[in-house]
């Protein structure tokens, strides 16, 4: 089975910033989460396949807590992979 993979962008406020990160960590089909502010800048750059073992999730989300208090707005670009579909179907 071949996988498709395409880029999503939500944008969230602040303090809402470690829950949507942490929902986007626990999904499966998630393959990289890119936090970026309002003018575009990256600050963190997420391998959720790497993020998805626990142990590094919460100094993930640590950090991701820690800047969330310096932009009021922020971006998410989630990278997801699905599966293809069979041609034809």
């Amino acid at each position: 089975m071949a996988f498709h993979d395409f880029v999503e962008e939500v944008q969230v406020l602040g303090r809402d910033l470690v829950d949507k990160v942490r929902a986007l960590i626990h999904e499966g089909n998630v393959q990289r989460v890119i936090i970026k502010d309002e003018q575009g800048h990256t600050f963190v750059e997420i391998p959720v396949t790497v993020a998805a073992v626990g142990a590094i999730a919460a100094p993930v989300l640590a950090a991701v807590g820690a800047i969330s208090a310096l932009v009021a707005k922020f971006t998410i670009v989630v990278e997801r992979s699905e599966p293809k579909k069979p041609e034809g179907q």
